[in-house]
């Protein structure tokens, strides 16, 4: 290996006269000199294009164009010489680094292991100590390459937590703005309704004392005829006021104050905003009705109740097979019809493994398997206890709950075509489909599977 001061010899050897760097694909020209071949060619470009011959940067000597040539040799000489630095040297002694010191690990040259500072040191050389630190650092290099993919998997997991808050988040904002603007069209109705009764109950009593000013007005238009005439006799002669004096007297004698009816102005239509705002089961209630099943449209595999409340779906089959009823899926219809105004019902679905509960107009096929979902009459949610809540609208909507209701309540404002559906236990909302038309009666509609079951809350209960 050559000596750092070699290495300095050769790079001023090899370095271009016109950039004073290492040269680049070196050329020679005719006086013999050597330069980069983008130096030289920049220098010619550079010439007065008037001129008769071109110089050498160094010599002045004329060289022509076509006699620059490459020099191989001297390009194989650089490679050499930027192999050469590559290799690191020596900064005390501008040796090769050849040996290694165990006791300092450090790199040192053949001038350093004679030195005071590592004489006595256990020295190898490069080559036979780099295998096992190699080694050694492989392992190290494993090691941390396995923290590296445990901490790629937790944040792969923790961008995923964040996802998951985030639509966490989204679906809990969708709730809360769901259940109020629900509360709040429940409140408004409510409001409505007490401010009709309020008005009906002031259209009442303002009528009575109306009547009481009616009757008011006749009691002193006859005092008025009567004092009227008195007044006459006073100021008559005597004959004419001793004429029928005593009947006088006596008609006057006759009259007696009589009191109109006396109505109360104390408003008996009170609504307490703070109990209607806190209870929405409470304002459901108020439309509650009972519904009954219709066994006429229950499919073979259910069976119900004697009270006609409740249904089952068990393995085997009844005995009776009944031409109307649905007959492509374990369902069943209330017997109930809803045109107008607005109903509430609930159902127990604690026993239900996998139901669906809601409405559909009484014109559904029967007789076919079609997708429950408005665009074909059917406003109902279906839960599968293992699979979470799905919403039947199209396309279908996966609709996570907080807590698996344990009733289901129903509510159907048939002139308004909103059909919403609540925790019946918590009070919480649901679900409530886009608003619709119906275009025939509605009818509630209850879906069993197997080892399920369902039941009717009455409006007593």
């Amino acid at each position: 290996m050559a000596s750092a001061a070699v290495t300095k010899k050769l790079r001023e050897e090899a370095t271009c006269p016109i950039c004073l760097e290492l040269m680049t694909e070196p050329v020679i020209i005719d006086c013999e000199h050597i330069y980069c071949r983008v130096c030289i060619v920049g220098f010619i470009k550079n010439q007065s294009s008037q001129a008769s011959s071109l110089k050498c940067p160094q010599c002045r000597e004329s060289f022509k164009r076509d006699s620059i040539r490459p020099n191989r040799h001297l390009a194989s000489i650089i490679e050499t010489i930027k192999e050469t630095e590559r290799e690191r040297l020596c900064e005390k002694h501008g040796e090769q680094l050849l040996l290694f010191c165990e006791d300092d690990g450090q790199l040192i040259c053949w001038r350093c292991e004679h030195s005071p500072e590592h004489r006595g040191h256990v020295t190898a050389l490069v080559e036979d100590v780099c295998q096992g630190y190699r080694e050694q650092l492989q392992k190290a290099v494993t090691k941390l390459k396995v923290t590296e993919s445990k901490y790629k998997q937790l944040k792969l997991d923790t961008t995923q937590k964040i996802s998951c808050w985030e639509e966490t988040i989204r679906l809990e904002k969708r709730r809360i703005h769901s259940e109020f603007k629900v509360l709040q069209t429940f409140l408004h109705q409510e409001k409505e309704l007490y401010i009709c009764r309020l008005e009906k109950e002031r259209v009442q009593k303002l009528r009575r004392l109306q009547d009481n000013v009616s009757h008011l007005d006749n009691k002193l238009q006859e005092l008025e005829n009567h004092i009227q005439e008195m007044d006459k006799k006073c100021q008559g002669s005597a004959q004419n006021l001793l004429q029928d004096i005593k009947d006088t007297l006596d008609s006057n004698s006759a009259i007696d104050m009589e009191t109109p009816e006396d109505v109360s102005v104390e408003v008996h239509t009170v609504c307490n905003v703070s109990e209607l705002y806190f209870s929405v089961r409470k304002m459901l209630k108020r439309y509650q009705v009972t519904v009954t099943l219709d066994l006429d449209t229950a499919n073979e595999r259910l069976y119900l109740s004697a009270d006609e409340r409740g249904v089952t779906q068990k393995e085997k089959k009844k005995q009776v097979f009944i031409s109307e009823q649905f007959s492509a899926f374990p369902c069943i219809l209330g017997h109930e019809h809803f045109t107008s105004g607005r109903h509430y019902f609930e159902v127990d679905v604690r026993k239900g493994t996998k139901w669906s509960v809601g409405v559909c107009l009484e014109n559904v096929p029967w007789d076919i398997d079609i997708e429950r979902q408005p665009q074909s009459g059917f406003w109902v949610i279906r839960m599968a206890k293992d699979k979470g809540n799905l919403v039947l609208t199209y396309p279908p909507i996966t609709h996570p709950l907080m807590d698996q209701p344990q009733i289901v309540g129903i509510t159907l404002d048939c002139d308004a075509g909103i059909i919403s559906f609540y925790n019946a236990t918590t009070g919480s909302h649901i679900y409530t489909f886009p608003k619709a038309s119906f275009s025939h009666a509605l009818r509630p509609y209850f879906e069993v599977h197997p080892f399920s079951s369902l039941s009717l809350i009455s409006s007593n209960e």
